[in-house]
Formats: structure tokens, C-alpha cells, sequence
């Protein structure tokens, strides 16, 4: 049996988006931006895409930028607002992910900006204390913090933050890519002024995404060379991208509810298991209900002498995940993540992500072979 279990690093792509999709690449080559009547054709599906998305965020069109993916969107949103807005400090994570802290690190080695990282507890919440004194203290401030972890899967309260920004009159942005499509994200409600998309995370297409700007934020071009996304991004649009993107959120929307509830089952299944079958396992990040991203989870391994192995011979078994530990004596840079979170830098972690197309017995198989590859470990 071949397991996928890496969903929170890219999703299969839905048929039906693929059905979608097909006409667009095969029969819709227009450039969007020609005047004729195949470039009208290809504007068309894009507006109308972007129509969808808007519609499913409870925000409006205008607000909706197409891009490559959320590293790009998160690196549109940080960068243009500290130009935009001159902003001199950063308030994150040092969890957050790699699209977020590597473009805060260089704005700050140009000395554009101070960035401050959030005081963590041992399963990932932010310290909103600590929130809160950053804020008062430091005005022209940007947040970014994402909604859920891509790694541990804990869930950030981005209503809360949100609130807390908005006294301070900061600038908010949340790295939304893991949730989006598995949460509902009413824009009207959310004091967040940056939301991110990325459509292979909710079985869309790759290199296609998108980012939300609330109308009351205005930046400027962050891609040069042409005049599309409204003056705000250069390049000839992924027509077909764009469509599949808005399909795949709309069928995401659509099943929202059905999927949570059978996905949670998995996860569910998958903790009990581990928690019956393997003596010493343990989990990083909050795995209780509303705290957690529930296609995420991440297991702590107790320590055996091949523990490094452990995702190498899970591969080798048909098994597909990822996984990393904390950094130990500095012999290894490790999970950022696991590191800041200050995990057990003995203990492997492996990080087991679920989606629709999973089924109950993947979960029991798994569980199998994660005992007879620990069984010498456990005697």
C-alpha cells in the first residue's frame, strides 16, 4: 500500500478542478490583456474567478490579487506595506513560515525595519501579553502571524490579534495558506487587512495564489513590467491557475463542514492508535479540538538509537510525510519550528497531514508499520 500523508505540503488536485481547468488550457489562449476577442475570452475567467473568491471571503473583488503562490503574496503584503506606510517595526513569530521570516530578517538587515518575535509557550500560543506590550511600545508597527502552524498545527486566535492590532493601529497580516479552504474566513468580520491563499493547499492547482488587501490598506507594485492585477503585479496572468484556484475554493466552501468532520476522524484515529500502540509517543503543538488544525498532526517519537531513520524507512514502506527535529548541540539546524518551540531535540518528529482523499484503513496501515519499524525499540 502506497500512503500519502503529506497534505499540509501540497494536496492532489481535484478532477473536477482539473475538468475545469482543461477547456482553459486546451481552447483559451488569449492573453487577458489583448483587446481582440481571445484576450476578452481569458479576462472574462479571470474576473469571474476573482468574483468567486471575493464571494467566499465576504469581501469585494477589488480586494483580491491573484499571485503564484502565498510566499509570494506574503512577501507582497510585509514588503509593500513597509514601503507603503513606512513602518518601522515587525512584530512575528519565530515559528513562522520561512516566506514570512526571511523577508522580515532582510527588511531588517536593510535597516528599514526593528522585527520582534513573540514569546511562545510549549505548544506554540503566542504570549498576548507580550502582544500587547510590543504594540504599546512600538508604534508604525506591523503584525504578521499566521492562523494555524504549518508544521504543529496550532491555531492562532487571528479574531483576538486582530482586535488587539487595531487598538494599536497596526497594520495586521496573517499567513492564512493552511487554513484557507479548510476554515471560513468572513474578511467583514476579521480585523486583518492581508489575507493569503495558495490553491495546491486545498487540492487546486500549484503555482497559483492570491492575496486579500483590505480596501483600506493601498500599496504599490511589488512585481514590475506591466500593468495587470490592477497595476499591482507585472506578468501575463495563469489564466487556467486562476480558474482551477477559484473552483478548488468553491468546492472547498462547498463541502466544508463534511470534510472537517471526516478528516477529524482520521486525526482522531491516528492519536488513539499511536497512543494505544506505542509506548512514550507524545505530540507536538495542541492537539485538543479548536486549537488545533485538524489536518494536521505532529507526533513526537520517544528517543531510539535509528531515530533519524524513522522517515526515511516509513518512505521505504510506501508512507509519505514529512518530519525534522530540534536542533541538538548544534549538530543540526533541525525544525525552526520544533526549535522554537523548544522541543526534545532526542525525540524525531514526524509530521502526519490528512485530507479528503485519505482513507480510515491508510491510518490503520501506517499505524502498522510504525510499530514493526519501533518494535526493536520497545522490547
Amino acid at each position: 500500500m502506497k500512503v500519502y500523508f503529506d497534505n499540509a505540503a501540497t494536496t492532489p488536485l481535484d478532477p473536477e478542478v482539473f475538468e475545469t481547468m482543461r477547456p482553459i488550457m486546451l481552447d483559451m489562449f488569449g492573453n487577458p490583456s489583448s483587446t481582440h476577442s481571445h484576450g476578452r475570452e481569458a479576462r472574462t475567467k479571470i474576473e469571474h474567478a476573482r468574483r468567486t473568491v471575493a464571494e467566499l471571503l465576504n469581501t469585494s473583488p477589488s480586494e483580491i490579487f491573484f499571485t503564484s503562490g502565498g510566499t509570494e503574496a506574503d512577501n507582497t503584503a510585509i514588503t509593500c506595506c513597509v514601503e507603503a506606510y513606512d513602518l518601522k517595526h515587525i512584530i512575528t513569530t519565530e515559528i513562522e513560515h520561512k516566506a514570512v521570516l526571511e523577508t522580515s530578517r532582510k527588511l531588517e538587515n536593510s535597516g528599514k525595519v526593528k522585527v520582534s518575535y513573540l514569546e511562545l509557550d510549549d505548544e506554540g500560543h503566542i504570549n498576548m501579553d507580550h502582544l500587547n506590550e510590543l504594540l504599546k511600545n512600538n508604534s508604525r508597527s506591523m503584525v504578521s502571524i499566521m492562523h494555524a502552524n504549518n508544521e504543529i498545527g496550532t491555531l492562532n486566535d487571528i479574531n483576538a490579534i486582530g482586535e488587539m492590532a487595531s487598538q494599536y493601529d497596526a497594520i495586521f497580516h496573517s499567513d492564512t495558506v493552511q487554513t484557507m479552504g479548510h476554515f471560513a474566513h468572513d474578511t467583514e468580520s476579521l480585523n486583518c487587512h492581508f489575507l493569503v491563499g495558495s490553491a495546491h493547499k486545498f487540492h487546486g492547482p500549484k503555482g497559483v495564489g492570491f492575496l486579500r488587501v483590505c480596501k483600506s490598506k493601498k500599496i504599490g507594485r511589488f512585481v514590475e513590467g506591466g500593468g495587470q492585477e490592477r497595476n499591482h503585479r507585472g506578468g501575463t496572468e495563469n489564466v487556467h491557475g486562476i480558474v482551477g484556484l477559484a473552483k478548488a475554493l468553491e468546492i472547498a466552501y462547498s463541502e466544508m463542514n463534511e470534510h472537517e468532520r471526516y478528516i477529524r476522524n482520521l486525526k482522531d484515529r491516528m492519536i488513539s492508535g499511536l497512543k494505544d500502540r506505542i509506548p512514550g509517543v507524545a505530540f507536538n503543538g495542541d492537539i485538543r479540538d479548536g486549537y488545533s488544525l485538524y489536518t494536521v498532526l505532529n507526533v513526537s517519537f520517544p528517543p531510539f538509537e535509528d531515530n533519524d531513520m524513522l522517515l526515511f524507512n516509513l518512505d521505504i514502506n510506501g508512507v509519505s510525510a514529512s518530519g525534522g527535529s530540534a536542533c541538538n548541540s548544534g549538530a543540526t539546524m533541525g525544525s525552526h519550528v520544533l526549535n522554537g518551540i523548544k522541543a526534545d531535540p532526542d525525540r524525531q518528529g514526524i509530521r502526519f497531514s490528512f485530507s479528503k482523499y485519505n482513507k480510515p484503513e491508510e491510518v490503520d496501515y501506517v499505524l502498522d508499520k510504525l510499530v514493526e519499524i519501533l518494535q526493536p525499540a520497545m522490547v
